[in-house]
């Protein structure tokens, strides 16, 4: 299990738009429509990686207990699915719907958004402000496979609960580690 940390996009930076097919619905989604009115969660996942498996229960529990609180969430698959068949677009479907996710699963076809987030690996998070400043990059909490510790959401708990009352959030914040994105070789 490869294990790659997150690039850590600069904070402040304005969230790059996008406009991807939403797998669950097959509607086209944009940066606009997912936006929350107090932040963005930006959630670069997949289907197979051991690491997005480790923290899907608690990624959807997360999104359906801070949309109520103005935060919007959406999560985006980048990997080539030509050589990784099990992150296919209607495969994605069925995980999201397995899952229980409340937010669009987008695909990312031709692999530019996640170029324009610098996303590395799989799970990488990013939240944004109400304005789409960059606040908050890297992990979920401490919890990997293996390691032991409760999959509890802390890291990025922290940043929405500082973020909503109003508070700088730390600047000393922890990449996250997971797979790498599976990038097409074209």
């Amino acid at each position: 299990m490869a294990r790659t940390l997150s690039n850590m996009l600069p904070l402040g930076t304005k969230a790059p738009n996008f406009s991807l097919l939403d797998t669950v619905s097959d509607d086209v989604i944009s940066l606009d429509d997912v936006k929350g009115i107090k932040g963005t969660v930006i959630m670069f996942i997949c289907n197979h990686c051991p690491f997005v498996k480790h923290v899907n229960e608690q990624i959807a529990l997360l999104a359906k207990e801070y949309q109520v609180k103005d935060i919007g969430f959406v999560a985006i698959s980048s990997n080539d699915a030509v050589n990784y068949p099990q992150d296919a677009p209607h495969l994605m479907k069925e995980n999201a719907v397995q899952e229980n996710y409340s937010f669009p699963y987008l695909y990312d076809a031709t692999q530019e958004v996640a170029k324009a987030y610098d996303a590395a690996c799989t799970p990488d998070f990013y939240l944004f402000d109400a304005n789409l400043r960059l606040v908050y990059r890297g992990q979920l909490d401490d919890s990997r496979p293996g390691n032991g510790l409760p999959v509890n959401g802390s890291d990025l708990r922290q940043a929405m609960d500082y973020l909503l009352a109003g508070r700088s959030l730390p600047q000393d914040q922890k990449p996250s580690i997971g797979c790498n994105i599976k990038w097409s070789d074209t």
